[in-house]
């Protein structure tokens, strides 16, 4: 079993394509290729979090998008998932926000990009979706954007989110500074 993250799927949004960029002539062609990239990433026992936007679907449409996905799927809201999609039923948990543990790495999961966390100033990482990769890049601080926009139409692992976050540690390390991050403290 193997932990994924994603977010910003966008599946059902036409306009989603033009506002990012994205590099499909429609919305049943990106549709198509998320599935497949999902499942050629994603096998049936593996864990998945989606960080948020979904579809732009109702709840039967986002159950039918869900049958079609590998993996046990945990769907941490945005803000273009709507009232009646949030009734699907078919995945391992719902909600706002969760926080888990991955080994001993504790990670906030949100689909908005906070500046501190719980626990961020004792290692803890914070993974987020929404902007698309239109934010820069917090080189100190121990969190980024899964988004599909930023990791090729398909969900990121555990394993590669580890070598981005243990890069910022490394270096924070080699600019001499406690690679936590102290919300009491601004850098």
């Amino acid at each position: 079993m193997s932990t994924f993250f994603t977010a910003d799927t966008h599946f059902d949004h036409q306009k989603i394509i033009g506002f990012c960029n994205r590099p499909f002539k429609d919305v049943h062609e990106m549709n198509a290729i998320l599935i497949m990239n999902w499942n050629n990433t994603v096998k049936g026992g593996d864990v998945v979090y989606h960080l948020g936007d979904f579809s732009f679907g109702g709840k039967m449409r986002v159950e039918e998008i869900l049958s079609q996905l590998n993996g046990q799927i945990h769907w941490i809201f945005g803000n273009h998932d709507h009232r009646d999609a949030r009734r699907a039923d078919g995945f391992a948990w719902k909600g706002d926000f969760k926080r888990i543990r991955v080994g001993e790495t504790r990670i906030s999961l949100m689909h908005y990009a906070m500046r501190v966390w719980p626990n961020s100033h004792h290692g803890a990482w914070h993974l987020y979706g929404h902007s698309h990769d239109g934010l820069a890049e917090e080189p100190l601080r121990a969190c980024f954007d899964v988004g599909v926009d930023k990791w090729e139409f398909k969900p990121v692992s555990y394993e590669q989110v580890a070598d981005r976050i243990e890069k910022k540690i490394a270096f924070r390390r080699l600019m001499g500074i406690d690679p936590s991050v102290d919300h009491h403290k601004e850098l």
